[in-house]
Parts: C-alpha cells; sequence; structure tokens
C-alpha cells in the first residue's frame, strides 16, 4: 500500500540535507510507542519531488509530493490518521492532500526508477563499504539484499533478480549525509524479474539498507 502526500509550498529555504528532517516527521506520524521502531524493512518513503533548488535551499513546486509505502496496511492507516491530526511539516510546509493507493498487480518482469537513491552496504574485513553502481557486483548484492528481506519475512525468494535497465542514460551516484555521515547512494533505473509477490515487496518496501530513513524508494 502506498500513499501520496501532495505539499504546500514551503515559506522559508529548505536545507539540501533535509532526508533528517523528512524521517523525523514520519516518525512523529508513525507514533512514538509504535512497535515498527526499530525494526528494519518496514516501509519506504521517497525524497519530495518536483522541487527547485537554489542558493538558499530547496523551493517546493506547487505540484510537489512524496510518498510512503509499507506492506502493513495497519501502519499505513496509523500514518494517515496522525497526519489529519497534525500536518506540519518543517519550513512551513504541511501536506494538504492524501492519495491512498493500493499495491499493484505486477507481472513477473517490471521497470522502475528510483524515488529516492539506494544505499547498499557489504562488511569486507570487520569493515563496512558502501556499494554503488560502479561496482562490478552492484547487481547481485542488491539482487542478495532483496532476497535476504524476502527470506526474512518468510516469503520465497527463488528466482528474483535484479539488473540495470540497460536502455537508459541516466544513472549517477550520490553522496548523501545523514546525521553527520557520508553514504554513497545509487541513482539507477532498474527491471526487477521475479514473481508478482516479489516485486509487489520490493515496491512496498524499497530496495537495499536504510530504506526506513530514505533511501531505496520505487516510483
Amino acid at each position: 500500500m502506498r500513499i501520496y502526500l501532495k505539499l504546500t509550498k514551503n515559506n522559508k529555504p529548505i536545507p539540501f540535507n533535509y532526508q533528517e528532517l523528512l524521517t523525523g516527521v514520519i516518525h512523529k506520524w508513525i507514533g512514538a510507542n509504535n512497535e515498527i521502531h526499530g525494526k528494519t524493512g518496514q516501509f519506504s518513503f521517497s525524497w519530495i519531488q518536483n522541487t527547485v533548488a537554489n542558493k538558499s535551499g530547496i523551493e517546493l513546486k506547487r505540484d510537489a509530493y512524496f510518498f510512503i509505502s509499507s506492506r502493513n496496511e495497519g501502519l499505513v492507516k496509523q500514518i494517515v490518521k496522525n497526519i489529519l491530526k497534525d500536518p506540519e511539516m518543517f519550513s512551513g510546509v504541511s501536506v494538504f492532500d492524501v492519495q491512498i493507493k493500493d499495491t499493484p498487480a505486477f507481472s513477473i518482469s517490471e521497470k522502475f526508477l528510483m524515488a529516492s537513491p539506494v544505499l547498499l552496504k557489504m562488511k569486507v574485513e570487520n569493515k563496512i563499504r558502501h556499494i554503488t553502481l560502479e561496482d562490478k557486483n552492484f547487481e547481485t548484492i542488491l539482487t542478495d539484499n532483496l532476497k535476504h528481506k524476502l527470506e526474512k519475512s518468510h516469503l520465497n525468494s527463488e528466482g528474483l533478480s535484479i539488473k540495470i535497465n540497460p536502455n537508459t542514460n541516466f544513472k549517477e551516484t550520490k553522496l548523501v549525509t545523514y546525521k553527520g555521515i557520508k553514504n554513497r547512494t545509487s541513482f539507477v533505473p532498474i527491471i526487477i524479474n521475479g514473481t508478482p509477490e516479489q516485486i509487489a515487496f520490493a515496491w512496498d518496501n524499497g530496495l537495499g539498507n536504510s530504506t526506513g530513513i530514505g533511501f531505496g524508494a520505487l516510483k
């Protein structure tokens, strides 16, 4: 399930690294006592779409929005309930409209764009290494990461594969700072091959690591 949140324009500049602010707002809407806190892979959310950057920061266009997705319909309904009670975000931005969309009926092969960059971590010799699209094993690590999430949720992971869409010229790496930590991430269109259930899981929960703080959301 996914909710699309339409946003008012900001009345003061939004910081370039607003991801921490957005994460804080979402956790406010989840609620302080919710069992979701502390668990990984429960939801994903996009960066704010339709923005303009200038010297002062980020400005929202009239059609600015972002979305939150989860397999947990109870969580989504809780978020919507709390948005209606307290729609304020930051920099004068508020939610003025909420649209709910059920998880689509996917086929066995689907193309996706990234609504936030994917972060992939791999432990190498007791050190955490960030894997990006520039690494030869990017597709394999990304696939294995999703398989692990599926298995952790007691879902079948066989036959799943994720590939970079070869029919695109847009792909880039991006250094994202979150709470003072620099993360090497990737913006890249992908193709997921698998069962409709596996693909739906990715659409709801996102790809890679740290989806709960704004990485790896799929359009």
